[in-house]
């Protein structure tokens, strides 16, 4: 009973924190504090968003990333959750490519982009390849830890039924581990959009981040804002679907 008055209390702080913000931000724009080059006001933003889902102008771009980020976030998701099972089933390989994996993120990734166009050209293809190599590690590392963190009598139970590895494994463990596999999926789809949306304005024609760098070099403030606004909200909204998700996982497995 005390969990949700204090889930609540929580969620309102967030909205009023945001809120508080956001009158600071139109504040500081509209007395020319911040200046227009810099920034527009938050709410000619919101009316900048709205121009451009009801004109359908940048339709195609927003297909072309959500396409994108879909793809790569699949493949991360899929080659992270099974290297990340054999590293766990295979120790020796795992203690030689952890160190690996733990400073991976602080290698950076866009120096592969020359790479990645002589390999693919500037197309889809190189942006998805980009956005699956930001997003697999953090699938492979949430999946061991899931992995590991699966309590010993979950374990035993499989064994003592008799199950194989691989029935053991999909039928026993994961479900015990889903919880954890749920934050890798959020960071390998979180990592996914930035790998996209960066690498759009690099190597493609169009998409999302090719129309915020096109905006940025002509001043077009308006449809700069606009669009970050697009892939701000978007983002927010896959992200709080796989939170509410990933607690109800918790709740289920008695895990915090």
């Amino acid at each position: 009973m005390s969990a949700r008055p204090h889930l609540s209390k929580v969620a309102l702080t967030r909205i009023l924190i945001l809120l508080g913000a956001l009158v600071t931000l139109e504040l500081l724009c509209r007395t020319g504090i911040i200046d227009r080059v810099t920034m527009i006001p938050p709410s000619e933003m919101f009316v900048a968003l709205w121009q451009i889902v009801e004109s359908g102008q940048f339709k195609q771009d927003i297909l072309f990333s959500t396409y994108n980020v879909a793809a790569a976030s699949l493949l991360a998701i899929a080659a992270g959750f099974v290297f990340g099972a054999g590293l766990h089933a295979w120790p020796r390989a795992r203690r030689v490519v952890s160190p690996l994996l733990s400073a991976y993120y602080a290698v950076p990734t866009f120096v592969f982009y020359p790479l990645l166009i002589v390999a693919f050209g500037t197309g889809r293809t190189a942006l998805i390849v980009m956005g699956t190599i930001f997003g697999v590690v953090a699938m492979m590392v949430n999946t061991m830890l899931g992995l590991d963190r699966v309590p010993l009598a979950v374990s035993k139970t499989g064994a003592i039924m008799r199950l194989g590895p691989v029935r053991r494994l999909f039928l026993v463990r994961l479900p015990a581990a889903a919880p954890h596999l749920v934050t890798g999926i959020k960071l390998a789809v979180a990592y996914g959009v930035i790998g996209i949306i960066a690498g759009e304005f690099i190597l493609a024609t169009a998409g999302v981040g090719k129309r915020v760098s096109f905006a940025y070099d002509n001043f077009d403030n308006k449809t700069m804002y606009g669009m970050l606004l697009l892939l701000l909200i978007g983002v927010m909204l896959i992200n709080g679907l796989l939170t509410i998700w990933e607690k109800r996982l918790h709740r289920r497995f008695g895990q915090r």
